[in-house]
């Protein structure tokens, strides 16, 4: 991996010394500081001007898209889109015009369509080129410099430059062939997956990085968890069913719940599992509450209902169903088999068991599908939201019940994940100290 360090003030340079470049930003420094013999790119946003460089200089200037100096020099030409990514076809025909040495884009990545436009551009470029996405689902492509044929990759030292960047510490430790999982979801604010897993990462020793992907749509993500080489994949709401259309396999647990968590990429074989059964499951027994022989309410109707109730049953409960989703309660009940009722109609004294697998409390407000208020120190109360505080915690709190954290069930399914991916198990403790 060939890593310019981008620099925003001259004392960063002391840090740079691990890069195999630097760019030195006129529009964040005055002045080009002495880069001590490193390779060294000054970037110009504001037309370029030949009496700022050093004498001597024989880098590259990035003159942006403005006119090709006539000066001996390297010459970077670069275009960057705020807005977001251009078709594939408008990306090549854009840097394939540039008369430059090296021809740059840097695009707003919103989806993956968009991270999949840029790959497909790497390879119909016929010219040495730098094609990087920004924010937080360009990720990918500043760390896989091979993949996208770049000449080079940033990173800063100091503070980002640009939106997505990754320090130069980490990028020289991960190193261009890391191991890359991650979470797709939409929105993805409030996960805390990645900071379970960087943990994992760092306890087992792996080279490995576990990014988000908050897309609003799925549409072509198949092509890129193959053509970046994206090892595995959370997938978490809304998109635990619809996931299911762009894999070739289901592991049987998948099959019993109708909906995936976990994707593993094995040589390009895109298998969907569900761990959040063991999820399930692992939390009732870190809550030393037993499921076999009661009945169970699930409020909710996706796919973290599907893989709760896949579980309660498994385990030997009576479950039942509420959502405010009348398809999707109609799917579930043929589905799997079991029994529902209407949203706000659930009688929860009748129940032993009252779990929620709706967003509520945390991507979503509003009223439960069942009324919680009539809970009682009887009830088991299991919330598979996490790191926050829900109505319906509050209520089983004050009516004593006996509640299972939804912190357990993440970082049991997390582990299970992790050890699909890497093959390293017994990571549950440490990702779950992590929460």
């Amino acid at each position: 991996m060939r890593i310019c360090a981008s620099i925003s003030r001259a004392a960063d340079l002391a840090y740079a010394s691990d890069a195999d470049m630097v760019e030195i930003r006129l529009d964040l420094l005055d002045r080009v500081p002495d880069t001590g013999g490193m390779e060294t790119i000054v970037t110009f946003r504001n037309g370029f001007d030949a009496s700022l460089l050093p004498e001597g200089f024989n880098g590259y200037a990035d003159v942006g898209e403005g006119p090709l100096p006539d000066t001996g020099i390297r010459i970077i030409s670069s275009h960057h889109d705020f807005e977001g990514t251009p078709s594939s076809a408008d990306i090549v025909g854009r840097l394939s015009r540039m008369g430059s040495d090296i021809a740059k884009g840097a695009y707003s990545v919103r989806d993956f369509r968009d991270l999949a436009n840029i790959l497909t551009a790497s390879e119909s470029l016929e010219r040495e080129h730098v094609l990087l996405g920004m924010g937080p689902l360009g990720m990918i492509t500043r760390i896989r410099q091979s993949v996208l044929g770049n000449s080079f990759t940033f990173a800063y030292v100091g503070e980002p430059t640009a939106p997505g960047q990754l320090s130069l510490e980490e990028m020289r430790a991960l190193g261009e062939n890391c191991m890359i999982t991650g979470i797709v979801g939409y929105p993805l604010g409030r996960s805390m997956s990645p900071a379970m897993h960087t943990a994992a990462y760092r306890e087992s020793g792996i080279r490995g990085k576990y990014l988000a992907f908050p897309s609003p749509s799925l549409d072509l993500i198949e092509e890129c968890i193959r053509g970046y080489g994206i090892r595995g994949l959370n997938v978490t709401v809304p998109y635990k069913t619809a996931m299911i259309g762009h894999l070739d396999r289901l592991s049987g647990d998948a099959e019993e719940a109708g909906a995936v968590n976990t994707v593993v990429n094995d040589s390009g074989v895109l298998r969907g599992h569900n761990t959040d059964i063991d999820g399930v499951i692992g939390a009732f027994e870190e809550a030393d509450c037993e499921i076999e022989g009661m009945r169970a309410l699930i409020m909710g109707s996706g796919g973290a209902a599907r893989a709760c109730a896949a579980a309660m049953m498994r385990e030997g409960a009576e479950v039942t169903v509420t959502g405010r989703n009348r398809d999707s309660l109609s799917g579930i009940a043929s589905d799997m088999g079991i029994g529902t009722v209407p949203h706000g109609t659930a009688d929860i004294s009748d129940y032993d068991i009252i779990a929620n697998a709706t967003p509520i409390g945390m991507y979503a407000e509003g009223e439960y599908p069942a009324d919680v208020r009539h809970l009682s120190e009887r009830h088991i109360v299991f919330d598979m939201v996490y790191g926050a505080r829900t109505g319906l915690i509050d209520a089983a709190e004050s009516k004593k019940c006996r509640i299972v954290s939804g912190e357990d069930m993440l970082a049991v399914q997390g582990a299970r994940s992790f050890e699909l991916w890497t093959g390293r198990g017994e990571m549950f403790r440490v990702m779950r100290d992590e929460l």
